[in-house]
């Protein structure tokens, strides 16, 4: 069920002073300390040059899996995966081509491990920290370690001034929005479950944030 955030953005009580987009000096600085964090940054302009740059990132052969992820829908990610012009193996064809529940959720838990496992966070601290949660954990288990590449896509509005402001977007701005978007798809609300602090990434050119100069996502 494809979802963009307008559809349920108006129903949501946010904190909109941090889902704003950040002038080009503290984009600069982040970027700057992201790539000080050892990260890879990619900064575009609009959500086509996104794809393109997702798209551009990923080699030909590669097992590719999504986690669930706004942004990556209104970039047009998430149909480009499920489509044919592309020469990746789609995990998620597999996945959810699976009848039986509990071969299912085994086959999800494989699919953390893919080459490339794509999706967004919630919030990104100027100092260079990215937070994300979800309820299950099976979109951010992937980047810690499981993945061989992780590449994270964010709209700027994501950027705040700290790690204190970052959590409080999470729970001000995307839990409220996460929870209107899970009762529209599955009925029930949503939790802020399980969370992740992604301070460093210690191997060179493993995880890569791409930001876009756009709203995008919460």
């Amino acid at each position: 069920m494809s979802q963009q955030k307008s559809d349920y953005a108006d129903d949501a009580d946010i904190d909109a002073a941090l889902d704003d987009q950040p002038d080009e000096e503290t984009l600069a600085e982040t970027v700057d300390n992201l790539e000080a964090n050892g990260f890879e940054v990619v900064v575009v302009d609009t959500a086509d040059d996104a794809l393109d740059a997702v798209v551009d990132h990923i080699p030909a052969g590669a097992s590719v899996m999504n986690g669930h992820s706004t942004t990556l829908e209104e970039i047009g990610f998430d149909d480009y995966l499920g489509g044919d012009d592309h020469d990746w193996e789609s995990l998620p064809d597999h996945v959810w081509s699976i009848d039986d529940d509990a071969e299912r959720q085994a086959a999800r838990r494989d699919a953390q491990t893919a080459d490339y496992f794509l999706g967004s966070v919630n919030a990104i601290a100027s100092t260079g920290e990215l937070v994300a949660a979800d309820m299950s954990g099976s979109r951010i288990g992937a980047y810690p370690f499981a993945a061989g590449n992780v590449v994270i896509v964010s709209g700027v509005n994501k950027i705040v001034d700290t790690l204190d402001d970052a959590f409080d977007r999470l729970e001000n701005v995307a839990y409220p929005l996460e929870n209107e978007r899970a009762q529209e798809a599955y009925g029930v609300g949503s939790a802020i479950a399980k969370q992740l602090v992604f301070r460093k990434e210690m191997e060179d050119g493993r995880t890569t944030v791409v930001l876009v100069r756009d709203q995008l996502g919460y």
